[in-house]
């Protein structure tokens, strides 16, 4: 089975929950042909407070100029890729590091002129993916994406896990991230959630920023008959408890197609 997950960087940013995350995915990409996309905006985000430079958003979205590219290429392709591919090796699996950019992995275009790089991914190379995978190596992808114009664009992590997950025709989708999954306007987690009922939480501000940014990616995701899955990162192996068949998050379905097993 072809499984792609998604790390948010924040559970990136302890030992702890590096090391238990680099355990289940070592263990999964024994069973399974994985590949890993990972964010790093908190990362991010001190690295340019630290050098005293404030953070702009418009829709979940970081604006990036030429300085916050440059913080994100550092930041996110750098040392949060490393210590996660490093992490890995030492769970005892060969990982391989790399960004969007690399080998021209993952094409965008620009999103939003007033968003300036960031960048929408309209390609993803299969080629390259299936190269390592099939050579036993696990690629762990951070979310940068480049251009034939040899422009570097900041790209939203989710966006860039569904292009990688669609063009390399994975079958499932696990967005592991800090919240245990999606929750209505009463703060109850949703165990299954349709794709009209994504839209509703969008049109109605229940899901906003971040959630708002996942919501939509996952639609494409859906769109090509992906199954989706949100869930928490902090769960005890959780990746390999959803693969298993375990509830846990929030699935997320097409209106045509069910969850088997999976309660509302």
């Amino acid at each position: 089975m072809k499984i792609l997950i998604k790390l948010g960087g924040t559970l990136l940013d302890k030992p702890e929950s590096l090391k238990a995350l680099a355990k289940q995915l070592a263990e999964l990409s024994t069973q399974h042909q994985l590949i890993v996309v990972h964010g790093g905006g908190k990362q991010v985000t001190r690295f340019l407070e630290e050098r005293g430079v404030a953070s702009s958003f418009k829709n979940g979205l970081r604006i990036s100029d030429a300085t916050v590219i440059d913080a994100v290429t550092k930041v996110i392709a750098g040392s949060v890729n490393k210590q996660l591919v490093s992490a890995i090796i030492a769970a005892g699996r060969p990982a391989v590091g790399l960004s969007g950019v690399d080998g021209s992995l993952t094409r965008a275009v620009v999103l939003d002129a007033d968003l300036q790089f960031v960048g929408k991914p309209v390609k993803t190379d299969r080629k390259l993916l299936d190269l390592l995978v099939n050579a036993d190596y696990l690629p762990v992808i951070a979310c940068l994406a480049g251009d034939a114009d040899g422009n570097i664009y900041n790209v939203n992590a989710d966006g860039m896990a569904v292009s990688c997950a669609v063009d390399w025709g994975a079958s499932k989708l696990l967005f592991i991230t800090d919240v245990p999954g999606v929750k209505d306007k009463d703060g109850i987690v949703l165990r299954q959630l349709s794709r009209e009922g994504m839209a509703q939480m969008i049109e109605s501000g229940v899901a906003h920023g971040g959630m708002q940014a996942k919501l939509q990616a996952a639609d494409t995701a859906l769109d090509a008959g992906l199954e989706v899955v949100i869930a928490s990162g902090t769960e005890p192996d959780v990746c390999v408890r959803i693969l298993a068949g375990d509830s846990t998050g929030t699935h997320l379905y097409s209106r045509k197609a069910t969850i088997a097993g999976v309660q509302s």
